[in-house]
This record gives C-alpha cells, sequence and structure tokens, in this order.
C-alpha cells in the first residue's frame, strides 16, 4: 500500500507529468548546400507577375518560375541563375530557378528620401547611363546628382548621356560634370552613335533617366528590332509619360547588354551613406583624412581640409564645387 501511495502523491506533485503534448519533429538543419554545378545557368532578361525569361549562354530563351532558394533573396533583371527542370524553352514549358549567383553589383533605390526602404533595381551592371534631355523635357541637376550618388553607391561607373542636343547646349551640363571625371556623351535624334556604341561595347550597362528624356528612342537606335515603346512629352506638364513598364535587358549587335529601366519621376538615396561618395574619389579622399573627425566636407565647414588643398592648389575649386553640389542630394 505504501508504494501505490507513494505513487499517487508524485503524480499529484506534477499534475501534468504524464501528459506532456508530444514535441514537434522539424527536419534537422544541414549546412550543406545542393550540389547545382551540372545544371545550366542564365541570365534574367525580365520579370513579369512571376515568370523569369531567362537568356542561357547560346542566347537561347527560357521561361522560368522562382523555385525555393536557399538565400531567400529576390531575383531581379541582370541576375545569373541556376536552372533545374525543363530548359528547351518549347511552348509550354518551364524551368525552376534553384540558385542565383553572388552578384557583382547592385544598383538599388527608394521611393523616395521618406521611405528607407531600398529596391534593387538591377544587377550586375557594371555601367551606368544616365540619360537626360537638354531640351523637352530640361535637365535636372538635382536628379543627375541623386543617380550618380546611387552609382558611386554601387561602384558602377557612370556616363552622363546627352540627348536632344538638336534643342539645346550641352555647355552647361558640361561644365558642370566634367570636373567630377564623369564622362560624357551627347547626341540628338540625327547623331553618329559610333562613341556610344563604343561605350556600351562589351559592358552591361543600366539606363536610367527621366521620363520623356528619350531612353527608348536611343535603345531602338541601337537595338533596331527592340521596338521600345516612344511617347511625346505632355505640354500642359512639360513631363514625359511612363513607356517602359518593367526593367529589360537587351543584347547589342556587337558585344554587350543594355538594360533598359521605366522613367522614374524620383529617385530616393536615402539607403545611401555620405561616405559612399567620398569613397568613389580616391584624391578627396586623400585630403579628407586630415579632417578633424566628424567633418561633412560641406561648405563653411569648420577646418574642412578639402578647402585647405583648393587654397594651396592641390585641389581645383571646380571639382570641390562639384562633389559638394552631389552632397547637397542628400539634402
Amino acid at each position: 500500500m505504501a508504494r501505490v501511495g507513494d505513487a499517487v502523491k508524485s503524480l499529484r506533485e506534477d499534475d501534468h507529468s504524464g501528459f506532456d503534448r508530444p514535441r514537434r519533429r522539424s527536419r534537422p538543419r544541414t549546412k550543406e548546400r545542393p550540389d547545382y554545378s551540372s545544371l545550366p545557368t542564365a541570365r534574367i532578361i525580365s520579370v513579369d507577375r512571376g515568370r523569369y525569361r531567362c537568356v542561357l549562354p547560346d542566347g537561347s530563351p527560357v521561361t522560368a518560375v522562382r523555385g525555393r532558394l536557399i538565400d531567400r533573396k529576390g531575383v531581379i533583371v541582370g541576375d545569373v541563375v541556376t536552372l533545374d527542370g525543363d530548359v528547351s524553352g518549347a511552348e509550354g514549358t518551364l524551368s525552376r530557378i534553384v540558385d542565383v549567383a553572388e552578384r557583382r553589383t547592385v544598383l538599388r533605390r527608394s521611393a523616395d528620401d521618406a521611405d528607407t526602404f531600398e529596391r534593387p533595381i538591377v544587377a550586375n551592371a557594371d555601367q551606368l547611363f544616365i540619360v537626360t534631355a537638354l531640351a523637352d523635357p530640361p535637365p535636372r541637376m538635382g536628379m543627375i546628382d541623386r543617380i550618380l550618388v546611387a552609382a558611386f553607391d554601387a561602384q558602377i561607373d557612370p556616363v552622363l548621356c546627352l540627348t536632344k542636343a538638336d534643342l539645346a547646349s550641352p555647355d552647361e551640363l558640361r561644365a558642370a560634370y566634367e570636373p567630377l571625371g564623369v564622362p560624357i556623351v551627347v547626341t540628338d535624334p540625327e547623331a553618329d552613335l559610333t562613341e556610344i556604341r563604343a561605350t556600351l561595347n562589351d559592358r552591361v550597362t543600366v539606363f536610367v533617366g527621366h521620363s520623356g528624356v528619350g531612353k527608348s528612342t536611343l535603345v531602338n537606335r541601337l537595338i533596331p528590332d527592340a521596338h521600345r515603346a516612344t511617347a511625346e512629352v505632355s505640354d500642359l506638364t512639360g513631363k514625359g509619360r511612363h513607356t517602359s513598364t518593367s526593367a529589360i535587358a537587351m543584347e547589342l549587335p556587337d558585344g554587350g547588354w543594355i538594360i533598359d529601366t521605366p522613367g522614374v519621376r524620383s529617385f530616393g538615396i536615402s539607403h545611401v551613406r555620405t561616405s559612399s561618395i567620398l569613397g568613389a574619389f580616391p584624391d578627396l579622399s586623400e585630403f579628407a583624412d586630415e579632417c578633424p573627425r566628424g567633418c561633412h566636407h560641406e561648405t563653411g565647414a569648420i577646418e574642412c581640409a578639402l578647402d585647405d588643398a583648393v587654397a594651396d592648389g592641390r585641389l581645383s575649386e571646380e571639382r570641390l564645387a562639384s562633389f559638394r553640389r552631389m552632397g547637397r542630394a542628400f539634402a
């Protein structure tokens, strides 16, 4: 009887000891990644409602859907991906994206400066064409500066492409941006494109610009079968209408790729640190090392070494002014 009493006492001391819920069994985690080395890779050229248009290294088109990716990151135009399944490209077939290669570069922007959420736009571009009309619509230096900041932050080489030179002179913008060392190309609807083609040759170049500046017109001249839609600038607002609705990558006839992006009316850079700008200018960084701690290198900054470098002739006043104008893009 004593043993039975002891058992009853034990149960009363822990009323739930015999009634635990069975523990959920989860699949054991492993650090070993699946081996996809034997599967084909492709470049993402467009994204539309969950379908990814890809191009294999031999130029064959493939449509794919996103599989269960280990890194759980999004897939954007310019990504190099690994495909599993049917890569024949035949009508009605789909492949599955199982891996995304490490990106060399990522161009990002936020909707505006009040929005701190950064949106990846394009992956693996090594050059950025800032397409700006000289008139109709008029150039917006603030927009140019912001896109430059984003390019420097992404470590993508910027090029300023000035269109509609038949309507206005490029001299003012040349004077403003040549001190930064940014290459500048100028074109109009009838201009010879030899210089621009040479700049684009064998590179992956993303086109970014305000709506109505002539990006699609330029793309159609560079790639005759691109058939990008174009539209006139509104007489009422002086602004262009969006004719491109999503980014698309197109191969150039003589080698290289263009990634055309939708026209933008704002370019938020709230995700960019001011130090990213200075890091893009090694000659200024050298002088900035002599600045006091916390110096923002703005006009009027106390004991800013950049001003000292201008005063003794080691740095041009025009280059410093252009650099500081870019810094005001954060304001």
